[in-house]
């Protein structure tokens, strides 16, 4: 009895903060189920090293994210609507009795936390096999500090430009997560330039049924990305685990019947693809619209995204795993139409063109994704570059011709692989087992 009025008196709630600790296990659990939708997307030679990427990425952001990234994203605004202060670098004053609403602040920044994580990690999509594994090291924390941090703050933290000056509306990450990440994957395909035999060579997914597992998990995960976003266990959250269901459903389906349309045939990769497709564009609205909305949404996005990714083709920007195609364009579509279907029962104030709200909140969404596009775009070409003139971005061309899981990680996914100077794994251990153990080999 103790305990439960001492919370209540700090302004904690158990209920919300039990659905907010499973909401940061969900989104968390989403990087490495992106880390296997990636890895089956690439060919055998390069499989671990696109694991690699994304799970680096959980250890350099948490870091960055303690040390400042939270202190400047979510602190008292410090400059204009542009960043947050440093009162809380190193996670200062902040404890178990801090409290952020109705949840602890420690766990408030925690499930903001995994947001940037996988921000990063999505952006390795669009570089996979022809990117240094020690420039990605350097990139991903700089870039973290200097364009996903930023735009956190414009978009929801305390006195962020985007959300009070502006006004646009961004329930779960359309700007911070998907228009930044595609914007960005687009700087760095930029940057580097094609994968050895760009439009020459097959470069198809190497092992479907892990793109379809990957998926799934995203699609497990995403209920605690957009529900988690109403930081409490009530009605809102419920609404918004409703659309995001819904999105992705019809994401898929709207996918399928493109390709069923053009090529002839559904694939599996069209399935996963096409459910991610409505499950980005339903992020920045899943708090903002109805439950017909969800479903439009979640449709145009994957029927516009399913042509979306073969415009690379056309531009020859080497966009390797569509992260541009996906999470860039369904990015937009999913914040710009919060202009079109937002209603008040859900936003509490703000509604769209079909609900009576004129052209207001379109013109105010369409401004927001220039600025952040425009923004992620430019500061991580420029690191880009920097880091392509110091360290050198771009693996050498003998090590991506062979593959990067060899000759950065020493490994391959599906064989023994090589030890030292050519001895097959194998023979090694061969070698030194017991003489009737050899017998028995």
């Amino acid at each position: 009895m103790e305990t439960i009025v001492t919370l209540a008196a700090q302004g904690i709630d158990t209920g919300d903060t039990a659905w907010l600790l499973a909401a940061t296990a969900l989104v968390l659990l989403m990087t490495p189920g992106l880390a296997l939708f990636y890895g089956g997307m690439v060919r055998t030679k390069s499989v671990l090293n696109m694991l690699m990427m994304s799970f680096v990425s959980i250890a350099l952001v948490t870091i960055v994210w303690l040390a400042a990234g939270y202190s400047l994203a979510f602190g008292d605004d410090a400059f204009g609507g542009l960043i947050g202060g440093l009162d809380h670098l190193g996670m200062n004053d902040l404890g178990p009795a801090s409290v952020h609403g109705t949840v602890p602040t420690l766990l408030f920044a925690t499930f903001q936390l995994t947001f940037a994580v996988i921000t990063a990690a999505l952006i390795s999509g669009a570089i996979a096999d022809r990117a240094k594994f020690g420039a990605w090291l350097v990139f991903v924390p700089v870039w973290a500090l200097l364009v996903y941090v930023p735009v956190a703050h414009w978009v929801w933290g305390p006195g962020g430009w985007i959300l009070d000056d502006l006004g646009a509306l961004d329930f779960a990450g359309g700007l911070p997560v998907e228009v930044t990440s595609g914007a960005s994957g687009l700087a760095l395909c930029l940057v580097l330039g094609p994968r050895l035999g760009f439009k020459k060579d097959a470069m198809r997914p190497h092992n479907l049924p892990m793109v379809m597992l990957g998926a799934g998990l995203l699609w497990f995960g995403w209920f605690g990305f957009n529900a988690g976003s109403a930081l409490g266990a009530n009605g809102l959250a419920a609404a918004a685990f409703l659309n995001t269901l819904a999105a992705g459903c019809t994401g898929l389906l709207g996918w399928l019947f493109v390709e069923q349309k053009r090529d002839g045939h559904p694939t599996t990769l069209g399935a996963a693809s096409g459910a991610v497709a409505g499950l980005v564009a339903i992020t920045p609205s899943c708090g903002s619209v109805s439950l017909l909305g969800a479903l439009v949404i979640g449709l145009a996005a994957g029927v516009v995204c399913s042509y979306a990714v073969g415009w690379k083709f056309r531009l020859n920007y080497d966009d390797s795993l569509d992260v541009v195609g996906v999470h860039l364009v369904g990015g937009i579509i999913g914040t710009v139409l919060i202009g079109v279907f937002a209603v008040e029962s859900m936003t509490g104030g703000a509604e769209g063109l079909l609900h009576g709200g004129g052209f207001g909140q379109l013109g105010k969404q369409l401004v927001a994704v220039v600025a952040v596009g425009a923004y992620a775009f430019l500061v991580t070409y420029g690191i880009g570059k920097l880091i392509d003139k110091v360290l050198g971005f771009r693996a050498d061309e003998d090590h991506e011709h062979t593959g990067l899981d060899l000759t950065v990680h020493a490994e391959t996914a599906y064989d023994h692989g090589v030890l030292g100077h050519g001895a097959p794994v194998g023979a090694s251990l061969a070698s030194s087992a017991p003489s009737s153990q050899k017998a028995k080999a």
